[in-house]
């Protein structure tokens, strides 16, 4: 009673794929995850400038190619790829081998209110700017309705509105199947900080059932 699973972990391997793609030895495993741990905290200092919404690591040889994934890739790239070349040089400082080469990738996600992070992230925003919580998870719900989801929820907790106690409050609209192993569903976490203190912003939207993908052999009787 009451155990939550994330939605990516859950369909690992069966509808998502791996965030970080590469093999290593023994000897190199413990960097190269250290290393990976590294991007993804100095990229979520920028990822809400940006719209960033996934991060893709993917390494060949000596050659890492970190892949973002924005909704305003314009903005992450910069006049003349000033911003773009600014990340790599901080990205850089971080490889322990020197013999790295690292490339920042950008691509555009289309669609960003069918987005979970993208969502949440507008939900973040609003509440500090003040906006009503209630007033930010509906808006958010209104557009991931319009662009065609099949369903979604958003959860915030903490002390809303300034009360003196926590609290929970969420909305739901269509279908949210969150045991349903072929439905693709993204989930996302974002945490506001004002001043009563943090509220945390959970975003669950249902895309409608994928076609399941095989990430490894398996043999077929």
């Amino acid at each position: 009673m009451g155990q939550k699973v994330h939605p990516y972990g859950f369909r690992l391997g069966i509808t998502q794929d791996w965030e970080s793609k590469w093999f290593a030895s023994k000897k190199n495993y413990s960097e190269f995850v250290l290393e990976d741990y590294h991007i993804r905290r100095e990229i979520g200092k920028i990822e809400r400038d940006f719209a960033i919404s996934e991060i893709e690591i993917l390494r060949k040889g000596f050659n890492v190619t970190v892949r973002l994934h924005s909704a305003r890739p314009g903005a992450l790239i910069g006049r003349n790829k000033a911003e773009l070349e600014k990340i790599e040089a901080k990205l850089k400082k971080l490889l322990t081998n020197k013999q790295e080469v690292l490339h920042v990738d950008v691509k555009e996600i289309k669609h960003p209110d069918l987005d979970a992070k993208i969502l949440a992230q507008s939900i973040v925003a609003d509440i500090e700017k003040r906006v009503s919580y209630k007033r930010a998870m509906k808006q958010v719900i209104k557009r991931a309705m319009r662009a065609r989801a099949g369903g979604i929820k958003v959860q915030c907790s903490g002390r809303l509105g300034g009360a003196e106690i926590a609290r929970t409050e969420w909305y739901r609209e269509g279908r949210v199947p969150l045991q349903t192993l072929k439905a693709d569903v993204t989930y996302s976490y974002e945490p506001a900080l004002i001043k009563f203190g943090r509220i945390g912003v959970k975003v669950w939207l249902y895309k409608g059932d994928a076609p399941k993908r095989v990430f490894f052999s398996e043999d077929v009787d």
